[in-house]
């Protein structure tokens, strides 16, 4: 009877129906009637055909399909009420069993040979499942996860959990942290207290096992002592005193490939002629014609007539050659030996170096250089290349012939009219100071009331103007030291009446007149700019004047202004780094802006970039355009001067590093061949520079003098340097509040 009860409640699973928890301990009559009339059907269906192949079954043999979690729960929550329930079941089935016990004595055991995994709690491998060790991926897109014993699907169980579910689950479930999913039978588990122990012990780097000592002490199976007893005393196989019969078959085979002579020997080649050479042989031999490196020995040079056991008197020592040798060091020794005079040759001893002299022959042998160089006999002057001497290269300044003091702070501009008369400068001080370049005698004084940071006198003989940067203001001042028609031609100029219509820059850039005082002091126009104006430089014929505004955050970094119309533009809608210095070309309408790391070329007619040059430097300082427009020079602080030749390359030509801290200042003469530069080292240094009117031949560059005079204040030297219009001299001014004439 007990073994038909668990064919029924198996044919209760197969059939779909869900197990339940019977909570009541007693059962009615009714029920035990029912209960035994569906044992006989069930005993009777089982004797036609077997409930496992039925195509009706739901799980397909998966006896429980739910998790193993919920075996648990049930075993916690009714331990007792199971136990009382086996015992009950066990009173009604025991008539039933002792009715059946002869007749299905074989059927139990088979029962119980099908029941025998039933309560199986192995943690290794589910045995429900028969996929083996797969990727459960595999089966993500089919409704089964695997199959049982009897080759039937096991369909997954229905899992409509949504996140609102999990979460729910997640809060009321106290077990829920210590849930895992089996992926192989789609269950979820509730590790117990001894899994979780096991899962934190390995996680800390301990062992599974508690009761392992994985610091016991070691036995020694062997030690260094020779013992009597083997260490096994198991007899040896019989198949060992045999021989091997696999063996002799794979003997056998090899012996009949070789008679055949499919199988050959490995051929022996001699290695005793010509593994071996004489080294220091003759070069005719075959041999060392071989060896395209071979060095023949150094030769020992032959005996000479001091060596002889009767040498001619003036070969022998006298005494003071004799303690001259005696003293000097034996490498420094003419002779390795004193030369002797003998009788005859019977009397001559035996040579006591001799040892030594063929012990220290063999070491010059073996320590030779076995490796021939080629080499190329260079005079070391033809690598200089020929440069004149500077004296060919006159006129340059060579001397200091002026000082002009009167500064009081950092002269940090100067600027020389065309006509080589007169020279401007602008201090920290706040003034602007005008000097007569000959007697260094200051005419005129203009206070501006602020640190000058630049000043521009107009190139245009026939105009006498100074552009001045002082803060965000750009100053245009009439020193009036000229003829009548100079400064009628330059009042003319800035009389002009502004024409109508707002420019580019109108709405950044203002454009006012002065009065009172300062007019008196000869400052005409003022040009109100957004930021500190760092530069000002004007182009050759007078009415165009730049000025530039270092700034990341801005475009308006660059601003060309007319005289004569009062205009303003901004040419860049954007600037493509911090801009440092700008220069118009002297005869085209080119323009050159110069930021930290290049020089970019604009046409202004075109209005479009026409090359950018790669200076090769860390931050640009200055820039200088030569006289004929071809040629480039630009200082920067990294100590280095670069010279551009436009219609060879956009990288420098020629890289100078003849300063040793930054270059502040660059100029070109417009008349002679020199170009200067000024470092905060405090030295000038005059560089002749040929340009020829032969496309293909380079310029000749040659440093020709080193000017010195200025002293090094607060670590800052020569901050500007320009040339005289027409003389070959240079002035220069620095932080020392000085201006330097040099001729």
């Amino acid at each position: 009877m007990e073994a038909s009860r668990g064919n029924v409640q198996s044919a209760e699973q197969r059939a779909g129906m869900k197990k339940t928890k019977k909570t009541d301990k007693k059962r009615s009559k009714q029920d035990e009637e029912e209960d035994q009339l569906f044992d006989l059907n069930s005993k009777a269906m089982e004797e036609d055909e077997d409930l496992s192949d039925s195509e009706d079954s739901v799980y397909s043999g998966l006896e429980d399909s739910g998790s193993d979690s919920e075996k648990e729960e049930e075993e916690e929550e009714g331990g007792s009420d199971d136990s009382d329930e086996d015992e009950q079941d066990q009173s009604e089935q025991s008539p039933v069993k002792e009715s059946k016990k002869k007749e299905g004595a074989g059927e139990e055991k088979e029962m119980k040979k099908e029941d025998e995994y039933d309560h199986d709690t192995s943690d290794e491998e589910d045995i429900r499942n028969t996929v083996g060790n797969i990727p459960m991926e595999w089966y993500k897109d089919f409704p089964h996860v695997g199959y049982n014993l009897d080759g039937k699907k096991i369909y997954k169980p229905i899992r409509n959990k949504d996140e609102l579910d999990d979460f729910l689950e997640k809060m009321e479930n106290p077990d829920y942290w210590k849930t895992v999913h089996d992926k192989k039978t789609s269950s979820d588990i509730v590790l117990s207290d001894e899994q979780i122990e096991l899962v934190n012990r390995l996680q800390r780097g301990q062992f599974g096992d508690v009761n392992f000592n994985e610091y016991e002490p070691t036995v020694e199976f062997f030690s260094k002592d020779v013992l009597i007893h083997p260490v096994t005393n198991r007899p040896a196989d019989k198949r060992s005193f045999i021989p091997s019969l696999i063996e002799k078959e794979k003997v056998s085979k090899l012996v009949h490939a070789i008679k055949m002579g499919w199988i050959k020997p490995r051929r022996v080649e001699d290695d005793s002629r010509g593994r071996f050479y004489d080294l220091w042989a003759s070069e005719s031999s075959s041999i060392l014609a071989k060896h395209k490196m071979h060095l023949p020995a150094p030769k020992i040079p032959l005996p000479g007539h001091e060596e002889s056991y009767n040498p001619p008197p003036e070969y022998m020592f006298t005494d003071e050659e004799r303690a001259l040798w005696e003293q000097q060091d034996p490498s420094d020794r003419r002779l390795p030996f004193v030369p002797k005079k003998y009788p005859s040759l019977r009397q001559v001893p035996a040579f006591s170096q001799f040892i030594h002299e063929r012990f220290e022959r063999c070491l010059d042998l073996y320590l030779c250089p076995r490796q021939r160089k080629m080499r190329v006999n260079v005079n070391p002057e033809d690598l200089i290349p020929k440069l004149p001497k500077p004296k060919d290269l006159q006129p340059f300044p060579t001397t200091q012939s002026l000082v002009y003091r009167g500064h009081s702070g950092l002269v940090r501009s100067i600027s020389v009219s065309p006509s080589g008369q007169w020279l401007v400068s602008g201090s920290d001080d706040g003034s602007v100071r005008l000097w007569e370049v000959c007697s260094s005698r200051c005419m005129k004084t203009i206070q501006v009331g602020g640190a000058v940071k630049s000043v521009a006198w107009n190139p245009n003989p026939s105009l006498c103007l100074v552009a001045v940067a002082v803060d965000s203001l750009v100053l245009i001042l009439s020193p009036a030291l000229a003829d009548k028609q100079v400064l009628l031609s330059s009042e003319r100029l800035l009389t002009t009446p502004q024409e109508e219509g707002p420019s580019e820059g109108s709405q950044t850039v203002v454009w006012s007149e002065t009065d009172g005082e300062e007019l008196n002091q000869g400052i005409r126009l003022k040009i109100q700019h957004p930021k500190a104006v760092h530069q000002v430089t004007w182009h050759s014929k007078g009415d165009y004047l730049a000025s530039v505004m270092p700034d990341h955050s801005s475009h308006m970094q660059v601003f060309i202004h007319q005289l004569s119309r009062r205009r303003s533009q901004n040419p860049f809608r954007r600037n493509k780094g911090l801009v440092q210095a700008v220069s118009f070309h002297p005869i085209r309408p080119y323009f050159f802006v110069a930021t930290q790391r290049s020089v970019r070329i604009y046409n202004l007619v075109k209005q479009e970039m026409t090359k950018k040059l790669q200076a090769n430097s860390k931050w640009i300082s200055s820039i200088a355009v030569h006289s004929g427009g071809d040629h480039v020079i630009c200082g920067s602080y990294d100590c280095r001067l670069s010279w551009f030749d436009l219609d060879l390359s956009t990288k420098p030509y020629k890289m100078l590093r003849h300063h040793k801290k930054a270059v502040r200042s660059v100029a070109y003469h417009r008349g002679y061949p020199l170009f200067a530069s000024a470092s905060d080292d405090g030295s000038v240094i005059i560089c002749h520079g040929t340009v020829y009117n032969d496309l293909l031949q380079n310029p000749l560059i040659v440093p020709v003098k080193v000017l010195r005079g200025h002293v090094i204040t607060h670590d800052l030297g020569v901050l500007d340097v320009t040339f005289h219009p027409t003389q070959p001299w240079v002035f220069s001014s620095g932080a020392d509040a000085t201006i330097r004439l040099f001729t």
